[in-house]
């Protein structure tokens, strides 16, 4: 049997999951099995595929799991029967918030499950779902180790004044304050780039994680300085379904004026806007992308225009720009959101190579550029098993 580690990342509808070998090629932690249970408590779907990314058999969809608990349930009998060989020895967790006093991977027991689970009005649409898996884990589970490797643990090198709101100081001493968030992605990045590049990494960087949660972060010789999301993953860029920055009076006005409750302005914010709102069609940017209707193009538009608006504002607090790197789902995949945004960042110093980016790159700007931008695919889950690994191994 090969030692391995499972790796949980749940969200709000879904339990995403990979195995990791223990130890792989070069002692890294070698994926093994990736895969998601989506629609969890609607139409659930249970999909799996091997390391070269081959589907494999799961189990019937059917009326499926109805809660996170019966998903991990599920997952875990899958494993059991399905796991070719492999021991789950230890288990990491994606937890999005870790507040202001966690800010490295931890082992997990009762007493971090208690403070994590405080830690959810700070980030209610994910960190509710982050413990409901750790405490379903440890229940099925109890002596197996689990660690906690925290979103926001990356951006504790912030200096105090990017941090701060404007804000009475009493607010600040409850956490409110800003704290930034996708940071096992940025994390991954800093340590990908010079293997990629052949070069070490530029003091001076710019990562824009974009997917259906989005965001961007100046890097400056490795450590987070300033980030576009803010005290939660509202802030910042437009999202598929979430609004990025807007103003605070304009919720004032939707509770005087529309009447809306803290429950309706939660699920407008959080579930209708951004690019869906934007657009009227979907969330989903390959399918804006697609689209002949004119709604579709003033979303893109927007989207591209707040980017690099961000870039700028991130290039001001590095003084100045050494490199751009696009991840996430639509980072990788989105070759027209690059461009537009390459061709408007000219004025930083950037030469874009249009074929270089039709192609995928992974170096999408000219040889001669003074910034160099890049296209580098992500994988949080194995920063997970890295963190885990080095906790209970």
């Amino acid at each position: 049997m090969t030692d391995a580690i499972l790796v949980l990342n749940a969200g709000s509808s879904s339990l995403k999951f990979a195995v990791f070998d223990m130890l792989g090629k070069g002692e890294e932690p070698a994926l093994a099995v990736r895969g998601q249970i989506a629609g969890i408590g609607t139409a659930p779907r249970f999909e799996v595929r091997d390391a070269g990314g081959n589907p494999l058999p799961g189990t019937a969809d059917g009326d499926g799991p109805g809660s996170h608990a019966a998903a991990l349930s599920q997952l875990l009998d899958w494993l059991e029967g399905h796991a070719g060989g492999h021991r789950v020895v230890a288990a990491g967790h994606r937890v999005v918030h870790g507040g202001s006093k966690h800010t490295v991977p931890a082992r997990i027991d009762a007493a971090l499950i208690d403070a994590l689970a405080a830690l959810a009005p700070l980030a209610p649409h994910h960190q509710p779902h982050n413990v409901a898996a750790i405490v379903a884990l440890a229940r099925r589970l109890p002596a197996l180790p689990q660690v906690a490797c925290f979103d926001t643990a990356f951006h504790a090198t912030q200096p105090v004044v990017a941090r701060r709101l404007a804000l009475p100081r009493a607010l600040r001493d409850k956490g409110l304050r800003r704290y930034g968030f996708h940071g096992l992605s940025y994390e991954y990045i800093v340590g990908a780039v010079p293997g990629l590049t052949g070069a070490a990494l530029p003091p001076r960087l710019v990562v824009a994680h974009l997917g259906n949660g989005a965001s961007m972060c100046a890097i400056e010789n490795g450590r987070s300085v300033a980030t576009t999301m803010g005290f939660s993953t509202l802030d910042g860029l437009p999202m598929g379904t979430r609004c990025g920055v807007v103003d605070p009076d304009v919720l004032l006005y939707l509770m005087r004026e529309e009447g809306m409750d803290e429950p309706a302005l939660f699920d407008l914010l959080y579930n209708h806007s951004g690019l869906l709102g934007l657009s009227g069609i979907s969330s989903d940017m390959a399918t804006l992308l697609a689209s002949n209707d004119d709604a579709a193009a003033e979303a893109v538009a927007f989207y591209c225009y707040r980017v690099g608006r961000e870039l700028g504002s991130l290039a001001a607090a590095l003084g100045g720009l050494d490199a751009l790197v696009f991840t996430g789902g639509i980072g990788e995949h989105a070759a027209p959101v690059r461009a537009r945004i390459c061709e408007g960042a000219a004025w930083l110093g950037l030469a874009f190579d249009a074929d270089a980016n039709a192609g995928g790159g992974p170096r999408i700007s000219t040889l001669g550029s003074a910034v160099g931008a890049w296209v580098v695919p992500t994988d949080e889950e194995l920063m997970i098993a890295r963190h885990t690994r080095a906790l209970v191994a």
